[in-house]
């Protein structure tokens, strides 16, 4: 079977793009000399802003034309559950979690042009807050990440909510920054945490952000399969344009078959 190396690319591009752009709305607002926090003083406001813009950042993705061509997962997480699902094969899974992992670090590396604003806060690495331990952080990642995962089941599985599911991100992520970010940073994606951690060397708990990500997405798995959810059934291994599929892989399942499917 061919590799489909494009899609890949394309899950490399948005992974980059999402970490590049959504990360700097986190270092202009919260970094040093900020002029967002001189005219809006209150973090609380600022965090929701931050969440709304960096979720926004990921719809964009998804309606972009790197999304259409790679469904913009754009979280190992994400890739995971629709592996899970019976949705995207095996070799897919592995090709897109490499991809998203490398565009992590390269969407990172033009964080270092913010210099001393984005050193302050160590180019917008996550990390445990200060004053809370390590067991809340890990379970404000399990939450959140089951939020995410739970929500975006939903919304896929829903007909008449599908074709809204990219406008998830930005209401979902505004609450979620807004509430967790004192406690964990708000991740609830392994590759946002491993970029700004490559560039600025803090790793300050750098496990929870892995290991928390991954039991939510286990637990949402869990909960839509087992429960009255479970009616929500997803059927395309996408975020948005969910009849284009070059390739054939967004409805494969685990074992490398695949279902009948049209190219939009």
């Amino acid at each position: 079977m061919k590799i489909p190396w494009q899609t890949y690319l394309s899950e490399l591009i948005g992974t980059a793009l999402l970490i590049g752009i959504g990360v700097s709305f986190v270092i202009l607002d919260f970094g040093a000399g900020s002029p967002v926090a001189a005219l809006l003083p209150d973090a609380g406001w600022r965090r929701l802003i931050t969440g709304f813009l960096f979720g926004a950042t990921g719809a964009l993705i998804a309606w972009s034309p790197v999304g259409k061509i790679s469904g913009a997962h754009v979280n190992p997480v994400v890739t995971l559950a629709f592996n899970l699902k019976g949705r995207l094969s095996c070799r897919d899974t592995c090709g897109y979690v490499l991809a998203q992992f490398a565009g992590a670090i390269v969407g990172s590396v033009p964080l270092l042009l913010w210099g001393q604003s984005g050193r302050s806060i160590n180019f917008g690495a996550t990390t445990p807050g200060i004053g809370h331990p390590v067991w809340a952080a890990l379970l404000g990642e399990i939450l959140t990440t089951i939020g995410l995962v739970v929500g975006l089941f939903v919304f896929l599985g829903h007909r008449k909510l599908r074709p809204y599911t990219p406008l998830l991100f930005p209401f979902l992520y505004a609450v979620m920054v807004y509430l967790e970010v004192p406690v964990s940073g708000t991740s609830t994606n392994p590759a946002r945490s491993l970029g700004p951690s490559v560039i600025s060397g803090v790793w300050s708990g750098w496990w929870i952000y892995f290991v928390g990500p991954l039991a939510g997405m286990f637990i949402s798995v869990g909960i839509h399969g087992f429960s009255w959810l479970k009616r929500f059934e997803v059927g395309v291994a996408k975020i948005y344009h969910f009849e284009h599929d070059r390739y054939g892989i967004f409805r494969s399942n685990r074992f490398g078959k695949t279902e009948e499917t049209k190219d939009g």
